[in-house]
């Protein structure tokens, strides 16, 4: 038994239930690979389960679903994985802690050429992207997107893929400085919410045709107003809820705005399974490597000061991507 720095909360609520404390680490289990952690990734479900909006299986309780690291010593059982390899992952709590024990289920390696700061910054957010673009949703060179919080993490991201894949981009931002960083990611237009009425704009910029799909991360302040941005038979992707979880939607709104789809896709459904998984990963590495698709890290803290990191992600002052570093 060794120990290790970790961040955990035993109670629910703002940034200040963070403590950063020392925790026992056992040996990896079977099955299990032990990493030591060059970054890790700062997600909006981090913030749902620390405030309560996601339930957390125990308290205390650590969070966080993304990191990066290198591989210090394997369980019995463990044949895709050895001492010294670099992996990283998306989708296995406890990631707010120096070393940490995982399934080798849930990692993957990561190629030469990419920096594990890099991968840490990139797999829950360029893995999001991928399912959305790819799966919920097949964009290509006839579609016509629109997508929410365009100077978010998975929102840069998914701006450059989808003109990658030739489609057209739409964006909404909340200020003048991220609607310009959108529009340097991809986005052929990018909407400022706080000055515009981005379902006229959207309205304006398709000619009155409106969209294929909208791709909403933010929940109650863009409900229903995503669903009128829509083609008749478009689909509403709903991914996250920033803003707080929509309520009152009746399937009826459905019909009378165009016989519209809606689904509540989870990248944890998407890559439930371990080809799935590693799938996944793949098109997010050759994307990258490719060059199409740029990975910035726009904000760096300290792990032990992942209360602040976290109250600067709520009230939107961050762009893009956010590591903690151990």
């Amino acid at each position: 038994m060794t120990k290790t720095q970790a961040v955990s909360f035993s109670k629910t609520g703002g940034p200040e239930v963070f403590d950063y404390v020392e925790i026992d680490l056992a040996p990896p289990a079977a099955g299990e690979v032990q990493i030591s952690q060059a970054a890790i990734g700062l997600n909006f479900i981090d913030v749902y389960f620390r405030n309560g909006s996601y339930k957390v299986p125990h308290l205390p309780f650590v969070t966080g679903k993304e990191g990066a690291g290198t591989v210090t010593a394997v369980g019995s059982g463990v044949t895709d994985f050895k001492v010294g390899e670099r992996v990283a992952y998306a989708s296995a709590d406890g990631a707010y802690a120096a070393e940490r024990n995982i399934e080798a289920r849930h990692l993957v390696h990561v190629p030469d050429g990419i920096a594990l700061e890099t991968a840490a910054a990139m797999m829950l957010k360029g893995m999001t992207a991928e399912y959305l673009l790819n799966r919920t949703f097949k964009v290509g060179p006839e579609t016509v997107l629109l997508f929410h919080a365009a100077a978010g993490g998975v929102g840069l991201i998914a701006g450059q893929w989808a003109k990658a894949l030739g489609a057209t981009v739409i964006g909404t931002a909340g200020s003048e400085d991220k609607v310009a960083l959108a529009l340097a990611h991809g986005y052929d237009h990018v909407i400022n919410y706080k000055s515009e009425d981005f379902v006229a704009r959207v309205r304006e910029i398709t000619g009155g045709k409106g969209v294929d799909v909208v791709y909403d991360s933010i929940g109650r302040d863009t409900f229903p107003q995503s669903l009128d941005c829509l083609k008749p038979r478009g689909l509403f992707a709903s991914f996250g809820q920033s803003s707080g979880p929509i309520e009152n939607f009746s399937l009826s709104q459905l019909a009378q705005k165009g016989s519209l789809f809606a689904t509540r896709p989870t990248l944890f459904t998407y890559i439930a399974a371990r080809q799935e998984l590693v799938d996944s990963a793949k098109a997010l590495f050759d994307v990258v490597q490719s060059n199409k698709v740029r990975i910035n890290v726009n904000q760096t803290y300290p792990l032990r000061e992942v209360g602040r990191a976290h109250a600067d992600l709520e009230t939107r002052k961050t762009t893009g991507t956010t590591l903690l570093i151990p």
